[in-house]
């Protein structure tokens, strides 16, 4: 659960900025987890981010339903898939509980003993997916990403993020012992791949980070 950058989104030619445009607490949890997150949610969308430039109307509006699909996924899932590479080579793919920020980063907590933990250690970058329960290829929907996940260290950031975490998934006294033992991790993301099949079969965009920020490289 690392802290945020503040990056833009550049979509077909436009930086969009995700705190400012998409009033980032609103719409990565319009039912955000209590006090804790809410807080963290107003220091990160006081960042400011790269200025959006001339580029407006329809292209920009586009770009923002499509980050807003995004968004809108991590708000209604909770669990995603993480793929870890071990350094004999080996793979291996974990469950997590998490929570994102206005950015798009998510964030959990694991044991630094479990083996997608320590395949970190030796390998920082990492794929991983989010999706919903499906009995038809009609409801499959989800995101493909890839990044590199890094350790939460500022103290005040790990406050506010463990708080998140522990009202949005009811982690009561029994689980304390265990929270505290925890490492928060952040994954920040490089590449999405979102997949729609209710919108047709194989229907996806693809966003990828550039060095000025988001670029939609696959409409």
């Amino acid at each position: 659960m690392a802290g945020t950058s503040g990056d833009a989104l550049h979509c077909t030619g436009i930086a969009i900025s995700l705190a400012d445009n998409f009033r980032a607490a609103e719409i990565v949890w319009r039912n955000a987890p209590g006090m804790a997150y809410a807080a963290y949610m107003r220091k990160s969308s006081s960042r400011r981010a790269i200025p959006a430039g001339r580029a407006r109307g329809r292209r920009m509006k586009d770009a923002l339903k499509k980050l807003e699909r995004i968004a809108a996924l991590l708000r209604e899932e909770t669990t995603l898939s993480l793929a870890t590479t071990g350094q004999d080579g080996e793979v291996s793919v974990a469950p997590l509980f998490y929570i994102a920020d206005g950015d798009l980063s998510l964030y959990w907590l694991s044991s630094e003993d479990s083996l997608h933990s320590q395949n970190l250690k030796s390998q920082p970058r990492v794929a991983a997916t989010v999706y919903r329960n499906a009995m038809s290829w009609r409801e499959i929907r989800g995101i493909q990403t890839r990044g590199s996940v890094g350790k939460v260290t500022d103290s005040e950031l790990r406050r506010l993020l463990i708080a998140a975490y522990c009202e949005r998934f009811k982690l009561g006294r029994v689980l304390q012992l265990a929270v505290r033992q925890s490492v928060l991790y952040s994954f920040k993301p490089e590449f999405f791949r979102y997949i729609d099949n209710a919108r047709g079969f194989g229907c996806k965009f693809e966003l990828t980070r550039q060095p000025a920020g988001w670029s939609l490289t696959r409409p």
